[in-house]
This record gives C-alpha cells, sequence and structure tokens, in this order.
C-alpha cells in the first residue's frame, strides 16, 4: 500500500487538530529528546517541535513519499525511512509521539509495551488513534468490498483491530506510572458535500482497497462509496458535511 502526502494534507487542519490536543496535554518540564512515529508529512512533527523547542526532534515513517514532503516542510529535522513495528531507540527517549500511526499496525499487545520501554524514566508515551471502524466510512467501505465486481480481490481486507481503553490502559499499566486514556469525537465540516469525505478517506481508510485494484475498477469503487456517503452523511443547513470522527487518546508515563 502506498501513500500520498498530497492526498493526505488535503485535509491538514482538521488532521492536525488531535495531534495539538495530544501534546497540550503532556506537562511541560525539560524534554532532551522526542520521536515523531509515522510522521506523515510533517505536520506532526512540526507541533512537536512547537511544543518542546529546546528538544532534539527526530521523525520515522514508512511512505518515501510522505517523508519527502516532511523533508520539505522541515528541512532541519532528521526523517528516517524505517517500520515502527520494528523500531527501537538507540537510548531512551523523553518522548515518543504516534499521531494517528498505530492503527495499521497488528499486535499492539505487544507493540504499546515494547514503545514504553523505549522511553527514558520519566518519559512520555503519547498516542492518538482513530476509534472510527463502526463509522459509516467504514462499515460501507467494507460492504461496498465484499459486495461488487471486485469482491475476490478486496472482500477479505481487514483493518488491523482496535481495542478498548480498558484493554490499553492493562497492557500498559504494568510497564507505566501512568496511564491516562481519553475518547474525543471530532465533529469536522467539510466543503464539497459527501465528496469531501471520499476524498478525506482516500488519503487513509480506503487506501488498502484501492490499492488492490486496476484504475477502472478504483472509478466504480469510488463511485458507490460517493453515493453510500450522500446516504450516510447529508449536508448541514449550510451545506458543508460535518463529518464525525472519534479518536483515542493515551498518554502513558513510564
Amino acid at each position: 500500500m502506498t501513500w500520498s502526502a498530497t492526498q493526505y494534507s488535503t485535509f491538514e487542519n482538521e488532521r492536525t487538530r488531535p495531534v495539538r490536543d495530544l501534546l497540550a496535554a503532556l506537562p511541560q518540564r525539560p524534554i532532551n529528546t522526542a520521536i515523531d512515529l509515522g510522521c506523515g508529512p510533517g505536520n506532526s512533527t512540526e507541533v512537536l517541535a512547537e511544543r518542546f523547542p529546546g528538544a532534539k526532534v527526530t521523525a520515522l515513517d514508512s511512505s518515501e513519499d510522505m517523508l519527502q514532503a516532511a523533508r520539505q516542510r522541515l528541512p532541519d529535522i532528521e526523517f528516517t525511512l524505517g517500520d515502527i513495528g520494528t523500531w527501537t531507540a538507540p537510548e531512551g527517549v523523553d518522548v515518543i509521539l504516534a499521531n494517528a500511526s498505530l492503527q495499521w499496525l497488528p499486535d499492539h499487545a505487544l507493540l504499546y509495551p515494547h514503545l514504553a520501554r523505549q522511553l527514558t524514566e520519566g518519559g512520555q508515551l503519547a498516542i492518538q488513534t482513530p476509534d472510527n471502524l463502526d463509522e459509516p466510512a467504514h462499515r460501507q467501505a467494507r460492504e461496498i468490498a465484499s459486495r461488487g465486481p471486485w469482491a475476490q480481490k478486496i472482500a477479505a481486507i481487514k483493518h488491523p483491530p482496535r481495542h478498548t481503553a480498558d484493554y490499553y490502559y492493562d497492557i500498559l499499566s504494568p510497564h507505566c506510572r501512568e496511564v491516562q486514556v481519553w475518547r474525543t469525537t471530532y465533529y469536522h465540516p467539510l466543503t464539497g458535500g459527501a465528496q469531501a469525505v471520499v476524498e478525506w478517506f482516500k488519503g487513509s481508510a480506503l487506501r488498502p482497497y484501492l490499492a488492490a485494484l486496476k484504475a477502472n475498477e478504483q472509478a466504480d469503487f469510488l463511485q458507490f462509496y460517493l453515493q453510500a456517503m450522500q446516504q450516510s452523511y447529508p449536508a448541514a443547513a449550510d451545506g458543508k458535511v460535518l463529518l464525525p470522527f472519534p479518536r483515542l487518546f493515551i498518554v502513558a508515563t513510564r
């Protein structure tokens, strides 16, 4: 599955708001090192660097297209191509940020404690993940994938499972002295009607489906998806679409 920095950044302001809220929850204290795991086009890295201006900030992503955009945006920061699932810090890190990235990886029961172990004593793991697999945007994508002429190609595609707040509390609390978990639903007003919802998810949740289809199949899939989004997300009084987007937040202190 490939990523497009341009497509992802179409709704940059909306996608960046959660990471601002997440990092605002971290206490103000001296930070020497911080890393952004799954940095995308660098919008989250920029917020991290602004939040801790005295820290050495680095970043990691698995997409070269995303990294090219991030390097153009923040030329003074070290961006590395790599896999979060195999990443290990050469020495303890004061802040590990993972904003809307860990939901793409499996085995959270192993991954999250591993990340906590990369922290310095008192270091903090700050995670935000979309918690929207039961929202119409995801449910309709699964339905269209399973009943279209492309079903043999994509019906079996599944996003890695999401888990509950108590699940993450239980797997992190043995490794951390404090674990805070909360859930927020953002309501993003999008200009452009249901097509804007399609464009939003083309940059994220739809990518596994589209990557497996030919160009003509992608177009047909997206047309079916647009019709479903028109039913699921009717326009508000001002013509915009209000997109509900639940997200789960974690701040864990080692």
